[in-house]
Parts: C-alpha cells; structure tokens; sequence
C-alpha cells in the first residue's frame, strides 16, 4: 500500500526562508507550492495537473501528506514515482540558483501567464521559470519551428519569415536549437523584435552549447523559458514535453523544415490538436529535409507558407493580403479592344468578338476600377 507523503520534510522553514529572500515578502504559499511542484514532477504530468485543479497547488501538495484525501488510484500510485524527490534541499536548490540567476517566476496567476496554456488541461505547466522579460510572452506571437540540420533554403526562408514578422510587431517563438530555431531567433534580434525561447532544460542551463551567446541575447531582449527548475538536464523525454507549450503559446505555428521523423512535427501535431493555425514552407520534393512540411501539407491540411505575408493571413491579420484578382476572359478581350483612340461600344463589340450589351457590362465594371473611361465620342483605356 502506498504510504502518505510527510509534508513537513519538503516546506520547511529553510525552504520558506529560502522563498522570501528570492520573492520578496508577502504569502508565498501558492507560488512556493508551485515551485516544489516542479520540482517534484516531470513536464505534462496529468495527474499532478489534475490535483491541482482539483485542489490548488498548495491544498494538491499538503493531500499528499494525507493519503485519505487522494481520492484516484492514479493519484495514489503517481506518490511513488514523486517520492525520490520529496526532499527540502532541492527545492531549495531550485530557489538559490534562481536568485543567482536571476530568474523570475510565472504563475497561472500572473496577468503575463498566456491563456493558451488553459488548451493543455491537466498537462499544462504548473508554473514557469523565465530568464529575462516574461512580459515578452503576453504579446502576439507566432513559432517558428524546424530541423536542426537545416539547409541553407531552410534558413533563408527562415530568416526572411521571422525577420518581418518580429520587424512587424510579432514575437517570434522557438526552440533555441540548431538550424532552423536559431536562424528564427537571430532574424527576431536582428529586426529590432521580441523573441522567446522555450528550452527543455532548467532556464539557466546552456544548451547547446553552441548557442551560449544566443541564449544571453534573447534573455537580454526577450525571454528564455522553462517548465523545470533551474540545474534540469535537457532529456528526449523533455524536449518532446517542451514542444507542447510552444505549440499552446504562440498563436500559429509554422514549419521551415522538417524531416518525417523531426521533432517539429511533435510541435505540429500539438498545434493542430489545439485548433492553432499551421502553416508549412514547401521545398524541394527530392529534399528528406522537407518531407515532414510535405507531409503536413498533405495530411495536417496545413497552409502552404512561403513569406512573412502568408503567415499573416494564416493568423487572420487585417493587413493581410487580399485574394488575387484575375480578369475574366471577357474583361481581357475589352480591354485588348480598348485603345487611347475613343471606340464606341459597337466597335469594341466587333474588335472584341461579344455582344455589344456584354461589352457594355463590361465596361461599366472596367471604369469603376479606373480602367476605362467613357468620352462622347467613344470609350478610352486608362491603363
């Protein structure tokens, strides 16, 4: 039988001591509920999620102390599994090095907490550590996702679709890693814009290593996100947890590339069940590099996006694009007719090979565009 967690060894005086000199004074309780949370969990677990809705963090955390009050089986098994970690010192670990750090803390609490998380469920962050300016995750944003073994192509496109977007006001989110992340990111800092980078790590660690200069930028002018306490180790396991709150907390989705098996569309898929807009850049058909995008285009119903416009529109912007308009083959033989020499509508009538009342509708449809005009003498082309 599974035996009753004792609270009293994990939020001890040292542990609230160590809370009040990083969050200042004032109740705690809730946000250092939620730091031992993450402590003690790994990313997405349900059924931690599910006690806290149920219950609150801090009531969810104090339950566990009192078998009586689990009222699921599940519950009662997942203590076993949270058990290695009931100790004071990592969480207070956690604490220390977040002050060291720097680091802040985002609770669902906070008016900065994106309302896109609530899509997750019970799976959804218990709390963030952010390194940087969460304030970065409360504007419109788009992801910008893609293979870490990208292609020039792949990064070009890349550059040109995060370049404009964040140049335009979007915050550009993404991974931080190799390839297509990083092009994403760097295109984000170099326009002038806001970026954010959601890593599958602890907020302070530098991963990869390659980036460690990248990583500074983004916390100094924008925000280096993570759902585990500072120290955690990027696993599989986590980077593929990590995807789903870029997927929920950006407002669209696009792929640059992607191969079939790519973790992007780990992140696709997470958009795509949230009901978030997907869009996918189109490459070469002989490139394994973009056979995933392909396949969201052919499977996902995913729109095909090849400029910073196009994921504009696939946003609902109101700049957006309108559709393109084409003459009908009516309006084209008109207007091969029309010359700067006024011709009456029977003459345009026998140049064109129409009736003449249809030359006449459209004619009327050609001046409203500023197209044609129409003289006493006959009508004119304009352009």
């Amino acid at each position: 039988m599974t035996t009753a967690l004792p609270i009293s060894r994990l939020l001890t005086a040292d542990v609230v001591r160590a809370a009040h000199d990083w969050l200042g004074p004032g109740d705690v309780g809730d946000e250092l509920a939620r730091i031992a949370w993450t402590v003690l969990i790994e990313p997405g677990d349900g059924t931690a999620g599910q006690l806290i809705a149920r219950l609150g963090a801090r009531a969810a955390l104090d339950a566990l102390g009192d078998a009586d009050r689990i009222a699921t089986d599940e519950a009662r098994a997942a203590i076993d599994r949270w058990r290695p970690r009931w100790d004071s010192a990592l969480v207070i670990g956690a604490i220390e090095e977040a002050r060291r750090r720097s680091l802040r803390l985002l609770t669902p609490c906070s008016p900065l907490w994106p309302d896109g998380f609530d899509d997750l469920g019970p799976h959804a962050p218990v709390a963030l550590w952010v390194r940087g300016e969460p304030e970065t995750l409360s504007a419109a944003s788009v992801a910008v996702v893609g293979a870490r073994a990208a292609t020039p192509y792949g990064e070009h496109v890349a550059t040109d679709i995060a370049g404009e977007l964040a140049a335009g006001g979007l915050t550009v989110i993404s991974g931080a890693a190799y390839g297509i992340d990083g092009a994403a990111h760097r295109a984000a800092l170099r326009a002038g814009g806001s970026t954010a980078a959601f890593v599958a790590g602890g907020a302070d660690r530098v991963y990869p290593s390659g980036h460690a200069h990248l990583l500074q930028e983004i916390a100094a002018r924008g925000a280096v996100i993570a759902e585990c306490p500072p120290g955690t180790t990027p696993t599989k396991w986590r980077f593929l947890a990590r995807n789903r709150l870029i997927a929920a907390a950006a407002h669209g989705t696009v792929v640059v590339e992607a191969g079939g098996r790519s973790g992007s569309i780990n992140t696709a898929g997470h958009a795509a069940s949230l009901g978030r807009p997907l869009g996918a850049v189109p490459g070469p058909v002989t490139s394994s590099t973009s056979s995933g995008c392909h396949r969201l285009l052919r499977e996902y119903d995913a729109t095909c996006v090849t400029s910073a416009a196009d994921v504009r529109e696939m946003l609902g912007s109101p700049d957006a694009p309108q559709p393109l308009a084409y003459d009908s083959p009516d309006a084209i033989r008109v207007g091969d007719a029309l010359s700067r020499r006024p011709r009456t509508v029977d003459e345009l009538a026998r140049r064109s090979g129409l009736a003449p009342d249809d030359v006449t509708a459209v004619l009327g449809l050609m001046s409203l565009e500023g197209r044609a005009s129409a003289r006493a003498d006959g009508w004119v082309g304009t352009s």
